[in-house]
């Protein structure tokens, strides 16, 4: 799936909603009373979003939209536990990379194919403020996207304590964190990548239980998201292949 799928009306996003498939959001037009969507929408798990009335003929290609539309999963997600079982089928320490709050699909996109091809057990995302399994996401991710497990979840920082309580060491990205090279992250592992304007949220770091930085040599003091955790991740295959 390389496109957007947008599906739109009252009717046809209930059924769609009804019907089991995996719809990532629901596009809702301000001021528009259609609360047993909204109802529907929260509890099938998908991400509610006000809109304009612009926004939602932009997304859809025509004005007689109903006052809702849908986007449909590139690719299903999944539950935490199952990127920890990843791990254990391996035999191997967990290595998994969370991403807060990055927004822009191509920066996710990249994120995710990087994980995979570094062999990472999955890839953990917020609902709120993140790019999410759309199109853009799929395509970028050069069809990584279908072969690594991604779970979105409702709170970060509820995740990150579940994962330090099953042994797992969670570190933060940020410019003034310890050499990256000199972390080990050869035992179970997993690596927050920041948002591209602002970095790691303040509960998130404070949650980690450590932060690392890459060396900046120019004049410019920092790296795309997408290519800094591209970085670390390397770091963590190279310190297990020792």
């Amino acid at each position: 799936m390389e496109e957007n799928k947008i599906i739109f009306g009252r009717n046809a996003v209930l059924e769609a909603l009804e019907s089991g498939q995996e719809i990532d959001t629901v596009f809702v037009q301000k001021n528009t009373s259609i609360g047993n969507i909204v109802t529907a929408a929260k509890r099938h798990g998908a991400v509610v979003k006000d809109v304009t009335d612009e926004k939602l003929t932009a997304l859809c290609g025509t004005p007689k939209h109903g006052g809702v539309a849908a986007e449909l999963c590139a690719c299903s997600y999944c539950e935490v536990e199952d990127i920890l079982a990843v791990s254990r089928e391996k035999g191997s320490p967990p290595f998994i990379v969370i991403a807060d709050e990055i927004a822009d699909p191509h920066n996710l996109g990249a994120i995710i194919r990087t994980a995979e091809a570094a062999g990472a057990d999955g890839v953990i995302i917020p609902k709120r403020r993140s790019a999410s399994l759309n199109g853009t996401v799929f395509k970028t991710s050069a069809g990584a996207a279908a072969w690594i497990k991604v779970a979105r979840v409702a709170n970060l920082v509820d995740t990150i304590k579940l994962l330090k309580k099953g042994n797992i060491w969670v570190y933060g990205m940020e410019a003034d964190g310890s050499p990256h090279d000199k972390t080990d992250f050869t035992g179970g592992v997993a690596i927050v990548v920041g948002s591209e304007g602002f970095g790691l949220g303040r509960l998130v770091r404070e949650s980690c239980d450590g932060v690392v930085s890459l060396p900046m040599m120019g004049r410019v003091n920092s790296l795309n998201a997408s290519v800094s955790a591209g970085i670390v991740m390397y770091e963590v295959v190279r310190q297990r292949n020792l």
